[in-house]
């Protein structure tokens, strides 16, 4: 999806992932010995159709949280989407272990008109999902244990397997993860070993949220203005001429060279995060950013934007309690700039933040930074052998057995 140049093409696009489903029955049918079992995400409920043609099973790998599939199931039996309270309203989710508040104008697909494909992409995807064996999910028990016996409750069959970054353990691994990345990882470690122990902020917005440049412009007065050492990802679609005009003419990089780096395009963000170094990570909240945070330990300032992340948002400040808000309230689309002028987020927030987090001097922030290091040892230890990741996939194995049988 990040190659896409507007979001616009998203129906296209999720046409184009369907005509692989040719190809792929072609494939399955050559392979010895045959598959035991299709696992694929929701985004292609097609995949479903092949798992019934061959006669396997299918299961779902969830690319979000216990916590936003359960609060999503409670919102969706409550039918808020058809109340008549206001956009700005807010209400509570109800039925769940903590106090967790949304307003309508945060939950997916409020911050932009789908197209007819994507409307019936999500009919098909409900569907397809009560046609599954079982469910995947990346996370762990330990981050959210009242939110997966919740949801087990609702779906017998789920197995929390996370996270799966951590199966990238060397450099090589860490930094070959995702894209190509768009610096020599070598240089990155060296500007990053120069530094103090946590006191760099690494600040990224992955590879979906389109930034305006008034915003780019603020968040780069805002890294300044906190006077702590920072790591900043300009993805290359909003590294636009009028974003490389301001950097030039205010001499940012050579202002700040030594305390700040910019890097545009792909960064090798688990490299990064799990660099003794970095101290903090400004995000978007989206899971595998989150989840990517909690691995290395890292408290978060979350600026969630669309899609699930105001959820992970509530569930990182409110129920984890490792991160400090930015203070959006009201989302905005993938590629949607233009609605951005409407919720600039101005430099001093940026900064008030930054600096609300890097706090280790008042206990608050000391707890914080506490509860996030010991959910990074939890999640190291869930993937290790006798683990509860670990045992789950032993479960999973003997289901698809189970199955097949």
């Amino acid at each position: 999806m990040d190659s896409l140049t507007s979001m616009d093409l998203a129906g296209e696009f999720i046409l184009a992932c369907e005509m692989l489903k040719s190809p792929l029955e072609e494939m399955i049918k050559n392979l010895e010995p045959s598959p035991s079992c299709i696992i694929s995400t929701n985004a292609l409920p097609w995949t479903q159709q092949v798992a019934d043609n061959f006669k396997i099973p299918r299961y779902i790998f969830e690319t979000i949280s216990c916590f936003t599939l359960l609060c999503s199931h409670k919102l969706s039996q409550a039918q808020i989407q058809e109340t008549e309270i206001s956009d700005s309203e807010s209400f509570l989710v109800p039925d769940i272990p903590h106090r967790v508040e949304f307003t309508k104008a945060q939950l997916p697909g409020t911050t932009r008109k789908s197209s007819d494909q994507v409307k019936k992409l999500v009919d098909r995807i409900k569907k397809c999902r009560l046609s599954a064996r079982g469910t995947l999910v990346n996370s762990f028990e330990e981050l959210e244990p009242w939110y997966v016996e919740g949801y087990r409750k609702e779906n017998q069959r789920v197995w929390c397997i996370g996270p799966v970054s951590l199966c990238n353990k060397n450099l090589a691994e860490k930094s070959d993860r995702g894209d190509k990345a768009s610096i020599d990882e070598q240089s990155c470690i060296s500007w990053l070993d120069s530094r103090e122990p946590s006191s760099v902020i690494y600040a990224c917005f992955g590879s979906l949220c389109r930034m305006s440049a008034a915003q780019i412009k603020e968040i780069g007065l805002g890294l300044e203005a906190s006077n702590f050492a920072f790591i900043w990802i300009i993805r290359s679609l909003d590294s636009s001429a009028e974003v490389e005009k301001w950097l030039a003419d205010e001499k940012f990089e050579e202002r700040l060279e030594g305390r700040g780096l910019i890097i545009r395009g792909w960064a090798p963000q688990v490299l990064i995060l799990s660099h003794p170094s970095v101290g903090g990570f400004l995000t978007h909240c989206g899971w595998n950013s989150t989840l990517e945070g909690i691995c290395a330990g890292l408290p978060m300032i979350t600026w969630p934007m669309f899609a699930e992340q105001f959820y992970n948002e509530k569930f990182i400040v409110y129920v984890l309690k490792i991160g400090v808000r930015i203070g959006v309230e009201v989302g905005v689309g993938p590629g949607a700039v233009e609605e951005q002028s409407n919720a600039l987020v101005k430099w001093d927030q940026v900064k008030k933040s930054i600096e609300n987090l890097m706090d280790d001097d008042e206990e608050e922030g000391r707890d914080r930074r506490r509860r996030a290091q010991k959910l990074g040892e939890m999640a190291k230890a869930a993937i290790e052998q006798g683990g509860s990741s670990y045992l789950n996939i032993t479960l999973l194995i003997q289901d698809v057995m189970q199955a097949r049988k």
